[in-house]
Formats: C-alpha cells, structure tokens, sequence
C-alpha cells in the first residue's frame, strides 16, 4: 500500500477531527478548552507518531 502527500494529510486530519469531535459531542470539558489545549496537543503528537512511523518505514524498506 502506498500513500502520497494528501492521502496521508486527509488521514491525518480526518484523525484528529474524529477525535476532537468525538470529545466536544461527548461533553467531557468545556468546548474552548478542547480547541486550545487538546487539539493542538493532538496535532502534535499525531506529527511526531507519523515522523516516527516515516523513518521506522523508510527502514524497514531497505533493511
């Protein structure tokens, strides 16, 4: 299976959108503070798991 830019991209944010909805729909803690602290932290996260999960791909590419 092979994933370019925008395949990669809209999973990602489709990712993170699911949750962050999920978290507003459910009522757990006040909307803003969902979309100040939680999303950007989910966003982060998600970019250093997909850098990680990058490199360990492009390794066992050629190992």
């Amino acid at each position: 299976m092979e994933f370019d830019e925008l395949t990669a991209a809209v999973a990602f944010i489709a990712v993170i959108a699911v949750g962050v909805g999920g978290m507003i729909a459910s009522d757990m803690m006040v909307t803003d503070t969902i979309l100040m602290m939680v999303a950007p932290s989910m966003i982060v996260f998600g970019a250093i798991m997909f850098a990680i999960g990058l490199k360990h791909g492009e390794y066992r590419a050629t190992n």
